[in-house]
């Protein structure tokens, strides 16, 4: 029992630019299922940080907008030196909801050592499809860096051990960077990703829902994701045996329901690798 993830021994670490809109319902969720929620403010210009600014939290604040990957970096070293043993992200619009925690921790506990990811598969028709396309895309991508497959590779919402935490030296800014983390943790530490089926969060016709227009640019962001990697796969070479090593590990989902067992490239996790 004293190995096992829980509330009490994870941070959540929630990395914010200008989301007066929905930061406080964010992080009031998260304060329910986890005892310690770290927020990094990326320089807002808007009511973000006073919105938050009666409730528990340890706040980290940027004078200017430094990235999604740097916030995410000071968060992991922030968790790491209050002694944390996991560190969970969730984004700062409301995309995520925190009533996924303990799933994920489930996950994680089920599976040791892996990466837990809330993988974006339940009511995906919700997702817009240029969304949905440019996902998969990148998770094609993604595979070639890793050596395997992985459900969602651009879901902000994920579980990492303190080891891969604590990994240094993860090039890529913005969005790359949690790209690149999953690529560095496969190639330095061995470490697999776990998918999770959560819900699908957008604005659209099927809920009253406000959310903020996402800082996520498809066109842009998936340009830069998919140069990185494959600036990374070129320079290491061995391409014939990457791609067999792809073919050979399909996705991983954690799914005791059951309810995506059949899906063509996913497999049913029943326990630990």
């Amino acid at each position: 029992m004293a190995d096992r993830l829980h509330r009490n021994n994870i941070a959540v670490v929630i990395p914010a630019l200008n989301e007066s809109l929905r930061i406080r319902g964010v992080v009031e969720g998260a304060l329910a299922e986890c005892d310690n929620v770290i927020v990094i403010d990326d320089g807002s210009d808007d009511d973000t940080v006073a919105r938050i600014a009666d409730l528990p939290v340890v706040l980290l604040r940027h004078p200017h907008r430094h990235g999604k990957g740097a916030s995410l970096r000071d968060g992991f070293a922030e968790a790491l030196r209050r002694g944390f043993r996991g560190v969970l992200t969730m984004d700062g619009d409301g995309q995520h909801q925190a009533s996924d925690i303990p799933r994920l921790l489930d996950a994680a506990n089920r599976h040791p050592g892996h990466i837990v990811i809330g993988a974006r598969l339940r009511k995906r028709s919700q997702q817009p499809r240029y969304r949905r396309l440019a996902n998969a895309f990148g998770d094609w991508g993604i595979a070639w860096g890793t050596g395997y497959r992985i459900a969602d590779t651009q879901s902000g919402q994920r579980l990492y051990p303190a080891e891969v935490a604590a990994l240094g030296d993860v090039p890529g800014e913005d969005f790359v960077f949690e790209a690149q983390i999953l690529i560095s943790a496969a190639q330095q530490l061995g470490t697999r990703c776990v998918s999770v089926p959560i819900e699908s969060r957008y604005a659209c016709v099927h809920t009253d829902e406000e959310f903020r227009a996402s800082h996520f640019k498809p066109l842009r962001d998936f340009s830069r994701i998919t140069g990185h990697v494959v600036r990374g796969v070129l320079a290491r070479g061995g391409i014939a045996a990457q791609y067999r090593s792809i073919r050979a590990n399909p996705a991983l989902i954690d799914d005791p329901s059951g309810e995506f067992a059949s899906a063509p490239v996913v497999q049913q996790a029943a326990g630990s690798r």
